[in-house]
């Protein structure tokens, strides 16, 4: 007998205090899904789920009646979310699909345990724990587990025809826990269906991305994503770009202790290319604050092989930190793969890890003057005050920085009166 009985999560008062609500007077509730595989993986787990037999409203009224917080959170879906000691739940009702379209189910309440496992997507995601700990399997997910075989429950055509966000999924779940070469009818599935991703909504196809790419290392789902056609329905701007950027970047943040950034790596995967990045940007319906990275960082040029450090301050003060960043990470990625076999390279590494460092602590430098001094110093209000201004902070650049205030209020005073 399988049995998560003996994990701390699974003991945790506030999940006992809600099984044991959900599991009197008539109704069963089991652990479904992520926590339960997670635990069966050897790996943390963060959110737990819980599945009942139970209407939503009679989940509803029985946390009223106890003093729980209930929050209705998806109640049309079947979902509440029970909130103990603050934390939150997410408990839903036996369900089967009654219509799917590839985006949307409508479903049905109902009290069949095999019926709700049979219409999730992967035999690895439909595992129950009851309440004493014992895992029920339903969908024959624990050998899947133990060979770390990410699989669709049933026919991998109709699980996709169900939701075509299926597709990637897929490989996210390969990301994070299949091991060798993906389930073959899966990986097929997904090859016919690729077409249909097109159907799904931006945001829904990058937070799935995002999450792929978030995975400790995507580098051979996105492999089999390219091998597939699925990278190119999503990513395009990858086909002649290659992803083997990928690999060194993953070397790189395991070997120096770099936090994984999905937007980092969607950078080792396509073109530095302003225009298309801006497109990219678009399609996915990024938010503002990782377009303007992308934007950022495909405007930074990679610094000089042999750049000084005046010539990097001088370079950092002209880029944005943050595509600086970028750029350093994925050229000191590329250079380390190298490294072990090539002096040279071995020497650009260092010289990268230092620049990186110094972008990492840069403050950038305030220039002393604005417009109303320009102004103020009697040069009409228009196009020439801009000039000036670029002139003089040029001057204050060439000159590292270290003219203050008042020698170039002397000198925007000497050029003031060549104007006049």
């Amino acid at each position: 007998m399988t049995s998560v009985a003996g994990e701390t999560w699974f003991q945790d008062a506030a999940l006992q205090r809600v099984m044991a609500l959900l599991n009197s007077d008539g109704g069963e509730a089991r652990v479904a899904g992520g926590a339960v595989r997670n635990a069966l993986m050897g790996l943390a787990v963060a959110d737990v789920d819980i599945a009942t037999t139970l209407r939503p409203e009679v989940v509803v009224e029985r946390a009223k009646a106890a003093g729980i917080k209930a929050v209705p959170t998806g109640i049309e879906h079947g979902t509440v979310t029970l909130v103990v000691d603050g934390r939150g739940f997410e408990v839903t009702t036996l369900r089967r699909d009654i219509e799917t379209n590839g985006r949307h189910a409508v479903v049905e309440f109902g009290t069949d345990w095999k019926a709700d496992a049979e219409r999730r997507d992967l035999t690895i995601n439909a595992l129950y724990a009851d309440a004493e700990g014992e895992v029920i399997d339903l969908v024959e997910g624990l050998k899947d587990i133990e060979t770390r075989t990410v699989r669709f429950i049933g026919d991998a055509g109709q699980r996709i025809a169900e939701d075509h966000l299926r597709i990637l999924r897929f490989f996210r779940f390969f990301a994070y826990y299949g091991s060798g070469r993906p389930d073959a009818d899966g990986l097929r599935a997904c090859a016919r269906a690729k077409d249909m991703l097109s159907s799904l909504s931006a945001e829904r196809v990058w937070t799935e991305t995002k999450k792929l790419l978030g995975a400790p290392d995507p580098s051979r789902a996105l492999l089999w994503m390219r091998q597939a056609g699925v990278l190119t329905a999503i990513l395009p701007e990858t086909e002649k770009w290659g992803i083997d950027g990928i690999h060194a970047l993953v070397a790189a943040e395991r070997a120096l202790g770099w936090k994984p950034e999905p937007l980092l790596r969607l950078a080792a995967i396509v073109p530095p290319d302003v225009e298309r990045l801006a497109a990219l940007s678009k399609r996915l319906r990024l938010s503002n604050a990782d377009a303007l990275k992308l934007q950022q960082w495909a405007a930074t040029p990679t610094p000089p092989d042999e750049v000084t450090d005046v010539g990097f301050a001088r370079l950092l003060y002209r880029n944005e930190r943050q595509g600086m960043i970028f750029r350093l990470k994925l050229a000191l990625a590329s250079v380390r793969a190298a490294a072990e076999e090539d002096p040279v390279a071995m020497r650009k590494s260092a010289r990268l890890s230092q620049l990186l460092s110094k972008t990492e602590k840069y403050q950038k430098p305030v220039f002393p003057l604005s417009g109303g001094d320009v102004i103020s110093a009697g040069v009409p209000a228009g196009k020439r005050v801009g000039e000036i201004l670029k002139e003089l902070e040029e001057f204050w650049i060439s000159r590292n920085f270290l003219p203050e205030r008042p020698e170039l209020a002397a000198r925007l005073a000497d050029i003031a009166s060549e104007q006049s």
